[in-house]
């Protein structure tokens, strides 16, 4: 009697009826909520190139005057609190690592300000969590452990606590990185179009950093940056170097490379920056090769997770219900 209750309910007119309203009311909702949950990044971007811009010709100034250190602005509301308490307690020393300032600017976190506010977190993250793990295991829950299981299990989520700024910072350079490369052989071949017209690189990497901003805010932000570096940094191959640092991917390695040998040589630099754009498309096409071979063996688990069950259930299905009728 249950099996046919079921099998009644699921093919019942009005509770399918009902199930298709709901699902296309679901997707309306989705499909007007979605555009109001983007947020314009690119304005915020370009934003933090011009204090970049701003920063580099203040440094520019500073040393034409022979003034020693850079110009830079006070922070503000809970940001100068925490520029205290890392001063106050020389935090710099004690948590900073010596690619800690490398990896912020892969993530796209530049300047003084996102430096302390990653360091004061590695510096109180592992007190949290060692305070979570107590409250939670002695107070919440009544685990069968001894107290010095549940001691080693807080100094553990301590440890973890200490690496979970770095693993935020890797999720972005990760995500940055993806974004950056998505657009990067388009950037080649446009800016390899404005070399050969007769632009200068400057011009050239202004010309590209506004038309791929729609497509990819971090490279619109990366090569307007090194617009800014080219036209102020005293040596434009420590420009082409900071490009390259700051995206860290083998492909753009290669084209700052190449321009810097361009540069040095005198060599014509649409024929290195031809030679880098079919390199790189050749290196997309290698990775997306590589993704399509190992999908095969990704999709075993949610087939055998989620499609067998279904298939079974609705071979056998009709079958069951068959049998626990005449039963």
């Amino acid at each position: 009697m249950f099996g046919i209750d079921l099998f009644d309910v699921l093919f019942d007119p009005r509770f399918l009826v009902t199930l298709f309203v709901a699902i296309f009311a679901f997707a309306t909702i989705v499909t007007l909520g979605m555009p109001l949950l983007e947020r314009d990044t690119l304005g915020r971007r370009l934003k933090s190139v011009s204090e970049r811009r701003e920063e580099l010709r203040a440094r520019h100034h500073a040393a034409l005057n022979a003034k020693r250190g850079a110009l830079r602005g006070e922070a503000v509301g809970s940001t100068k609190v925490i520029k205290q308490i890392v001063e106050r307690f020389n935090l710099a020393k004690l948590v900073e690592s010596d690619d800690s300032r490398d990896k912020l600017a892969r993530a796209g976190m530049r300047g003084p300000t996102p430096a302390i506010v990653f360091m004061f977190f590695r510096f109180v993250m592992p007190f949290i969590l060692f305070g979570a793990a107590l409250f939670y295991l002695f107070l919440v829950t009544h685990f069968a452990w001894s107290g010095t299981m549940k001691l080693g299990a807080s100094v553990a989520a301590a440890l973890v606590g200490f690496y979970v700024p770095d693993l935020f910072v890797s999720n972005l350079i990760a995500k940055r990185q993806e974004s950056i490369m998505g657009a990067f052989p388009d950037a080649l071949d446009l800016l390899l179009i404005c070399v050969e017209s007769g632009m200068s690189v400057e011009s050239a990497f202004s010309k590209v950093a506004a038309e791929i901003g729609q497509s990819s805010a971090e490279l619109a932000e990366e090569f307007a940056l090194t617009t800014a570096e080219l036209s102020y940094l005293p040596d434009r191959k420590q420009a082409f170097e900071n490009l390259a640092k700051r995206c860290g991917h083998p492909g753009v390695k290669q084209v700052a490379t190449a321009l810097n040998q361009a540069e040095r040589y005198g060599t014509p630099m649409g024929q290195a920056l031809r030679v880098c754009a079919q390199e790189n498309r050749e290196m997309r096409m290698s990775e997306a090769e590589k993704k399509a071979a190992a999908l095969p063996a990704k999709l075993t688990v949610p087939m055998i997770l989620f499609f067998l069950p279904a298939l079974f259930i609705v071979i056998m299905g009709p079958a069951i219900l068959k049998v626990m009728h005449m039963i």
